[in-house]
């Protein structure tokens, strides 16, 4: 349950499929970033919390219904969670547009894609089939795949509905004992949806969600001596201490750490589909993902033709409030429009022109924490902005002569997640898909569809391990050989 204090409305943990509060009574604020108000507060789970929710998922496991539910029967848990979502669609992306500030048609569609993650794993959850293997005259041997059995999944603020559905749902269909810690500053929809998990039938333990602080709940639950495995999204000074707390205990981990991706655009792309995929690239919930395209690789000589098209785009985007519905909303807490106008403030200083500059709606809130998008270049590929990921709603163009130094510029990066090729001559761009050092690569798109089915992580500092698709449930899951002598 929520419950209100003098401190104002409190949600709570989920743990044991009810709603509880920290035994230490502590909360953390909320921020509205449409407008740089506290509208709530959620509890800050502690040691007392963490214990509770790890023991009740290895009692789901080893003693409850949970660990002796037949695969097909999962599935249709799943199946039915998708559908709750779908149901309550509109008060889930209401939730999530007031935690993140990102506009209503993003929100929406973030839900629709949550609902798809169950929907998907629903039908996958009873089809990880073992092998057998042919060995020594007399023998029989088979594996099997099994779940980790309880798994730490702690997942970021940029998509938490999104992030929920893709870390919970394969963790879910391979059997694993869940415990999300998702992040302090929007986690809402992943406690509402986890109550909807435990209306359509879940059993008690195989699911809890602690809400609080990185630096406290993520801490104390990335370290519990009795988690199995951790999945972890975010930055990667804080992967490096997911990375760690796991190696202690030898148990493994999937990391997924940000990006710095490269658009490689060529004189012969069809401008019609390049450019606003680059520019709805970067500014997708202001610039705060992941995946965002935030380097664009342009061949010199069509670089004024290119670079123009884009720019042109750019001038047209609008930033707003959630209701207006516009390009973009705000960003997250002052925190991150801070470290936005850093980059932008050490661009101006190095030099680098401004080739063009979205617009904030003039009507929007005093304390709304809104940058607006901005187009940088041509950029040096040794500067900052270049290489660092500013995770906001900023765009640098990098001139290339040929397809060699592009392949040299999309490389030259400590990040390898994903990168774009566009180009109408299809044996370079298969070429540089295959030596592009990076977890995916599109020819003519950009992150079609969110990519559901499709193996998504990186290479380098992006990280390693792979979710969404099939492979995430390889990766939340374990092989178990077995081998018997017949005679």
């Amino acid at each position: 349950m929520a419950t209100t204090t003098a401190s104002g409305f409190i949600h709570g943990a989920f743990i044991g499929n009810r709603m509880v509060t920290a035994a230490s009574g502590d909360t953390v604020p909320v921020i509205d970033p449409a407008n740089g108000e506290v509208f709530t507060h959620i509890t800050e789970c502690g040691a007392a919390e963490v214990d509770a929710a790890v023991a009740a998922g290895r009692a789901a496991l080893d003693e409850g219904e949970w660990g002796r539910m037949p695969a097909f029967e999962r599935g249709r848990l799943l199946a039915r969670l998708s559908q709750a979502i779908t149901a309550n669609a509109v008060e889930l992306a209401a939730l999530e547009s007031r935690d993140t500030g990102k506009p209503a048609r993003q929100a929406s569609a973030d839900i629709t894609a949550a609902a798809r993650y169950f929907e998907f794993y629903a039908g996958a959850a009873d089809k990880m089939h073992g092998e057998t293997i042919p060995y020594l005259n007399g023998f029989f041997v088979a594996t099997e795949r099994e779940p980790h059995g309880v798994v730490a999944h702690v997942i970021p603020w940029n998509y938490p509905a999104q992030m929920f559905g893709r870390n919970v749902a394969p963790s879910l269909a391979v059997g694993n004992a869940v415990v999300v810690k998702p992040a302090e500053d929007a986690c809402l929809s992943v406690l509402r949806m986890a109550g909807l998990a435990a209306e359509v039938g879940f059993p008690a333990g195989a699911l809890a969600v602690l809400p609080g602080r990185g630096a406290v709940t993520g801490a104390l639950l990335s370290g519990h001596h009795d988690i199995d495995y951790i999945a972890f999204t975010g930055s990667p000074a804080v992967g490096e201490m997911i990375q760690v707390a796991a190696a202690r205990r030898a148990i493994g981990c999937t990391l997924e750490l940000g990006g710095k991706s490269p658009h490689i655009l060529f004189g012969d792309a069809d401008l019609s589909l390049a450019v606003p995929a680059i520019v709805n690239g970067i500014v997708n919930n202001a610039g705060q993902t992941c995946s965002a395209g935030s380097r664009v690789l342009v061949e010199r000589a069509h670089f004024d033709r290119l670079v123009g098209a884009i720019a042109e785009a750019f001038g047209r985007l609008r930033a707003g409030t959630p209701e207006m519905d516009l390009d973009l909303g705000p960003v997250i807490n002052p925190g991150q429009r801070q470290r936005v106008e850093r980059f932008c403030d050490q661009a101006e200083r190095d030099g680098i022109a401004l080739l063009a500059q979205g617009s904030i709606a003039g009507n929007v809130p005093d304390g709304g924490l809104f940058v607006a998008p901005r187009l940088y270049g041509p950029v040096d590929p040794a500067n900052v902005l270049a290489r660092d990921e500013v995770f906001g709603p900023v765009l640098c163009v990098i001139p290339f002569e040929d397809e060699a130094e592009a392949l040299h510029l999309a490389n030259d990066s400590e990040f390898g997640l994903l990168a774009g090729v566009w180009t109408n001559d299809g044996g370079r761009a298969l070429r540089l898909a295959r030596r592009i050092k990076a977890g995916q690569i599109y020819i003519n798109g950009f992150a079609a569809g969110g990519g559901i089915e499709l193996p998504f992580g990186g290479v380098k500092r992006s990280g390693h391990g792979r979710e969404k698709g099939l492979a995430a449930m390889h990766e939340l899951s374990t092989i178990k050989t077995i081998i018997q002598r017949h005679g």
